[in-house]
């Protein structure tokens, strides 16, 4: 009996999960069966990827960048594309601006020059300080910044954020907003005044507010954005010839296409409709140190869409076609 009792108490001290010694392997409690990440760890030689799953992983990776790199590209664009509509319609708000406050006269539309006007100067709208400058800060010292700088003092205005590396300025004047004199666009009996010629209600060149008669201001471009400095002063398009000029190339660095502003103050986006308008062969010279763009070849359209981009343009420049 003393044997008996201690072998009892011996039995009641084992953990409950240790079961009688002479229990079945069946009825043994089986052991947590481990993860497959625990497993693999724990194992002293661990599996790796196997060639296959790895140039699948590849093939998901590109293209997936295939599929975002383009959306990325297009956002950017847009923000650029808004920043830019939004510094053209200041330089118009400003451009009107300068016309209430000088009696309905146009500020001058070529960039850099200067011309006498009865008993005073009239400078054009930008000036030196925006000429192919050495940095940011040549242009902020110079005060030689334009006849529209008091109305906008700001220099990053001037400038597309899509424009052309090491260009201060990328916007211009067209030419028949008081530009440079085009061939058939001038009266002959206007000597230094260069008044614009009218056909019907149209004034082709203008140099006054009131001169916006027929279309209307909403349908007379003002400024257009070059992508870079204007190399002759303004942007000049043909009024009596089907052509582009070769320094004022159609800008295509907005999604092949152009942004621009109307002389009532909206500003409007133009996507091309050639593509002869976006493949014209173009140069990059070196002016003022700068490299800048020009067309080279024939600048004629020879596609009915290459020629719908050239007229949609000079009827805004001109209100008219002159062939």
């Amino acid at each position: 009996m003393r044997y008996a009792g201690r072998k009892s108490r011996a039995l009641d001290a084992l953990p409950a999960s240790a079961g009688p010694a002479n229990a079945s392997i069946s009825e043994r409690p089986t052991p947590a069966r481990k993860s497959f990440v625990s497993h693999h760890l724990s194992t002293s030689n661990p599996v790796g990827f196997t060639l296959i799953e790895l140039l699948v992983v590849i093939a998901v990776i590109a293209l997936l960048m295939a599929l975002l790199v383009p959306v990325l590209r297009s956002a950017r664009e847009q923000g650029q594309r808004a920043v830019c509509l939004s510094n053209l319609r200041q330089l118009t708000l400003a451009w009107v601006a300068y016309a209430d406050d000088h009696d309905g006269k146009l500020v001058l539309g070529s960039a850099y020059s200067w011309v006498r006007s009865f008993s005073r100067n009239m400078r054009g709208w930008l000036d030196e300080a925006f000429r192919f400058p050495e940095s940011r800060s040549a242009v902020v010292e110079n005060p030689a910044k334009g006849a529209l700088w008091p109305y906008v003092l700001d220099i990053d205005v001037y400038r597309c954020p899509h424009g052309r590396a090491g260009h201060f300025v990328t916007y211009a004047i067209v030419s028949a907003a008081n530009g440079h004199t085009v061939a058939g666009t001038q009266r002959p009996d206007s000597g230094f005044q260069r008044l614009g010629k009218r056909v019907g209600s149209t004034v082709l060149r203008l140099t006054r507010l009131t001169d916006i008669i027929s279309p209307g201001a909403a349908q007379r471009v003002v400024f257009i954005d070059m992508g870079q400095t204007p190399a002759h002063n303004d942007f000049y398009v043909h009024y009596l010839y089907p052509r582009w000029k070769s320094h004022s190339a159609p800008l295509i660095r907005h999604s092949d296409g152009t942004t621009l502003s109307m002389a009532d103050g909206h500003v409007e986006y133009w996507k091309w409709k050639g593509r002869e308008t976006v493949e014209m062969p173009r140069s990059l010279l070196p002016i003022g140190g700068r490299l800048t763009e020009f067309l080279r070849g024939s600048h004629e359209p020879q596609t009915e869409d290459g020629l719908y981009d050239l007229q949609r343009l000079q009827k805004a420049t001109w209100g008219r076609l002159g062939y």
